[in-house]
């Protein structure tokens, strides 16, 4: 008997709107005091009344065409009942059979397959967030509600996710997608992307074909980043295939939650019927009306990731995944569309040139950023110079060894890199004859070496490269220094 994992995603994402969903409150609420960031309106006090914001309105629109889905023309929100302490009024806004989009996808690119996987989308709808629930340490537990009425967007998957690696993947899109369209900062770890899994294995035969139907689901919660989705469906796909093959598969659905200390999914509850939430329309919020919307927003539409990646590689030349981690990052991508820009004046388009500019781009200067505890578009280094700084790399007129610390002074003053290496003294050294005194001298206070070089140590010819680039602080053309090296050995 053999099965393949079933897994579909409910997730949240917090939309990064000023204020509440139907109230002025502030979204800011990081490092606030509990409680201090409400009203009566997200308190539920008698005869208050919501007012939608529309900024989040127009973000939903604008992440349901990012999302490929079909936007619905008349819209409502819906009263969802259900008694829980982080929830007030004792029923949640939301939103029922008519939400802002129905039947999207996203397309997705999985670390050893060759093509990208479709995951299909059922629907995305608006609602407002519950409190927080925290559990003293004296027994009691205590209700935040300062997120509570936030603006979330609910997405949820078609059952095509068939790996924990692909539901990663799917998540790192999503975060990556919200992040371009600005709608969202999608930061698992503060809660601003949230996901809820729910898995079950069908039997499948020798070809990979569906045998039967679904079969009982399970759900996982408790899901804080996306090492722990990834950790849970692995752990959680093992149990129940052990279940199978016990005689025993799940029979019930349940809600388990993940102990990310012990690594373990473990039963919260047993769910023996459907939920009743009892939805009926929100009689104090009018319909609301999408069309128009839909247009305006579909022309403010941003380049998508995919297609943006797509470009990196086909109009610059970068490998796949370089593509992919420029794209990651939306301020580091930009910066490298500009810097490419800049070098395009004075140099064509070659895989050298497209080769230098990522390795440079994703190893050297994203380092000495980080060092620098900045971000890209807060360093001190623009486009222009940095095209300027990789230009005389290409040229050979800077080594690449004094490179780094030319551009680790570039990033502390801000400094052109001409006036950079003037500064520094890093003025390459490409005459020959300035080189061969330096590699005689050596020579002369190595002789075991020089020796050894000529009975055969060919590895020695690295020792003398190294002393004479510490003797010219790199600023020795490498490959003129070799050959010195090599001419006076011969």
């Amino acid at each position: 008997m053999r099965f393949l994992p079933v897994i579909g995603l409910e997730t949240h994402v917090q939309l990064s709107t000023k204020t509440k969903l139907f109230c002025g409150c502030s979204t800011d609420i990081e490092k606030k005091s509990p409680n201090s960031n409400v009203c009566p309106i997200c308190l539920a006090h008698p005869g208050t009344l919501p007012v939608p914001n529309n900024q989040a309105i127009r973000y939903a629109v604008l992440l349901g065409l990012a999302l490929n889905g079909n936007i619905t023309a008349h819209s409502k929100f819906d009263r969802k009942h259900y008694f829980y302490p982080d929830l007030p009024k004792a029923y949640q806004i939301s939103q029922f059979d008519l939400p802002v989009m129905r039947d999207g996808y996203l397309d997705i690119e999985v670390a050893g397959q060759a093509k990208p996987v479709r995951v299909g989308l059922e629907r995305m709808h608006l609602e407002e967030d519950a409190g927080k629930n925290i559990h003293g340490a004296d027994g009691h537990t205590y209700v935040d509600f300062n997120r509570g009425g936030a603006a979330l967007c609910e997405i949820v998957t078609k059952p095509d996710i068939h790996s924990a690696a692909e539901a990663k993947a799917y998540l790192y899109e999503l975060r990556l997608l919200v992040r371009t369209l600005g709608v969202s900062d999608g930061d698992m770890e503060k809660g601003q992307l949230r996901c809820d899994v729910n898995i079950s294995l069908r039997e499948v035969d020798d070809a990979g074909n569906w045998l039967g139907p679904l079969n009982t689901k399970t759900e996982l919660k408790n899901l804080n980043s996306f090492r722990a989705v990834e950790r849970a469906i692995q752990y959680e796909v093992t149990r129940q295939t052990e279940l199978w093959a016990a005689g025993t598969p799940p029979l019930k659905t349940t809600t388990r939650g993940w102990n990310d200390v012990a690594g373990i999914t473990e039963e919260q509850r047993v769910k023996e019927d459907a939920a009743d939430y009892r939805f009926f329309p929100e009689p104090d919020i009018p319909p609301l009306e999408l069309a128009d919307l839909a247009v305006e927003m579909a022309r403010l539409m941003p380049e998508m990731p995919a297609a943006k990646r797509a470009r990196f590689i086909s109009e610059f030349g970068f490998k796949a995944d370089d593509a992919r981690q420029l794209v990651e990052n939306t301020a580091l991508a930009n910066f490298t569309e500009q810097v490419y820009s800049e070098l395009m004046v004075d140099l064509e388009p070659s895989p050298k040139l497209s080769k230098l500019l990522a390795g440079w781009l994703l190893t050297k200067l994203t380092a000495l950023i980080a060092d620098r505890k900045v971000e890209i578009d807060e360093a001190k280094i623009t486009p222009a110079y940095f095209a300027e700084f990789l230009n005389l790399i290409a040229s050979n007129q800077l080594t690449a060894a004094k490179g780094l610390e030319v551009l680790g002074a570039m990033l502390d003053n801000g400094w052109s890199a001409p006036h950079t290496m003037e500064s520094l003294g890093a003025v390459k050294i490409d005459s020959s004859a300035a080189l061969q005194e330096m590699v005689a001298d050596i020579m002369k206070k190595n002789p075991n070496e020089v020796t050894r070089y000529k009975n055969g140590e060919a590895k020695l010819l690295q020792f003398f490269l190294g002393q004479l680039m510490r003797a010219t602080k790199g600023n020795a053309d490498p490959d003129l220094a070799t050959q010195t090296i090599l001419d006076a050995l011969a």
